[in-house]
């Protein structure tokens, strides 16, 4: 195992004024929300909680999230209560659209794995991957990396409709 005090830039002790700090979300840059969304709900599972339209600044933010049954239940049906909760929550995907990117047919978000580097993937942990990764060819999704590919045969990445990675494990 690894020895984390090591590690040079690791903070063993956070400061106790980042104790209650929690990772909201994480935005992408969508040229289709149609496209994405339906990628998003259908292909991906996760339900869209939240949707803001920005008439002067022509985008709109929508908020997606994977919660069990439970947790659905707890979505508040109210627009007032819904950015509370959503800004509550872990792990949401914003997909952020910058209104007529869709008509244009040369327009394209940079991905991060091409030069220059950057961004790289989200993760989706699936239960299982092969079956996950069956279901992903049978709706035409892309793939970056199936698991038969290379040595990291437990792990898939496929593309969304912005040639986003999403790693599969």
């Amino acid at each position: 195992m690894t020895n984390f005090k090591d590690i040079e830039g690791n903070c063993l002790t956070p400061d106790q004024e980042t104790r209650e700090f929690v990772l909201n979300h994480t935005m992408l840059r969508v040229k289709d929300p149609k496209k994405s969304l339906d990628f998003y709900t259908r292909v991906m599972g996760m339900r869209l909680v939240r949707k803001n339209d920005f008439p002067g600044g022509k985008f709109s933010l929508y908020f997606l999230g994977t919660f069990n049954k439970e947790e659905i239940k707890t979505i508040p049906q109210n627009n007032d209560d819904m950015r509370g909760w959503a800004l509550s929550q872990k792990s949401i995907l914003e997909l952020t659209h910058n209104w007529g990117t869709e008509n244009d047919s040369n327009f394209t978000y940079h991905d991060g794995n091409q030069e220059p580097r950057g961004f790289g993937h989200i993760a989706f942990k699936v239960p299982d991957v092969a079956k996950a990764c069956e279901r992903f060819e049978q709706l035409g999704v892309t793939f970056q990396k199936k698991p038969s590919d290379g040595s990291m045969k437990s792990i898939a990445f496929i593309k969304d409709p912005d040639g986003y990675w999403i790693e599969i494990l």
